[in-house]
C-alpha cells in the first residue's frame, strides 16, 4: 500500500511544492481543516479578469496533500473557476474509481492519484486543496 501510494512520482510532485507560499493581497483566502487525518491547507488566489493571475499554498499534511496542491500550483495559472471546478470533478470521478480520460492540461498528474481509489479514507487528502481553492475562488 504505501510504496503505491507514495510512488516517486507523487514524491516528486510533493516535493516541487508548485506554488507554495502566501500573496501579499490575494482577492481570495481559505484555510480547510481536515477533522479526519489533521492535514491544513491555506489556498490564496488572485483573480484578474476573471482567471487565476496568482496562486499560493501552505500545505500542513501529508504527501498526498502537498502533491495535490501542488498540482493546482502548477496547472491552475491562467483558469477559470469553472475550469477549476472541472478539473476538481475530473479527480473527484478519478478517486471514485473513473479513468482520466482526454488529454487536457494537468492529466498526467491527475493519473499519478489512481492509486489512492482504493483507500477511501485517503481521497481527502487529495481533494482538501481544492476545497480550499474553490473557497478561496468564491472570495474566501
Amino acid at each position: 500500500m504505501i510504496e503505491a501510494l507514495y510512488n516517486k512520482q507523487i514524491r516528486a510532485l510533493a516535493e516541487a511544492a508548485h506554488g507554495a507560499g502566501r500573496l501579499i493581497a490575494p482577492t481570495g483566502s481559505a484555510l480547510r481543516d481536515s477533522p479526519v487525518c489533521g492535514d491544513r491547507v491555506r489556498m490564496d488566489v488572485e483573480l484578474v479578469e476573471g482567471h487565476i493571475a496568482a496562486i499560493a499554498h501552505e500545505v500542513k499534511g501529508c504527501l498526498l496533500c502537498r502533491a495535490s496542491a501542488s498540482l493546482l500550483g502548477l496547472h491552475a495559472l491562467g483558469r477559470t473557476p469553472e475550469e477549476v471546478d472541472r478539473l476538481r470533478a475530473r479527480v473527484a470521478a478519478m478517486l471514485a474509481g473513473g479513468e482520466v480520460s482526454g488529454t487536457p492540461e494537468g492529466a498526467d498528474e491527475i493519473a499519478l492519484f489512481t492509486p489512492v481509489q482504493g483507500y477511501r479514507s485517503r481521497h481527502g487528502c487529495v481533494m482538501i486543496p481544492f476545497e480550499a481553492l474553490t473557497i478561496a475562488l468564491d472570495g474566501g
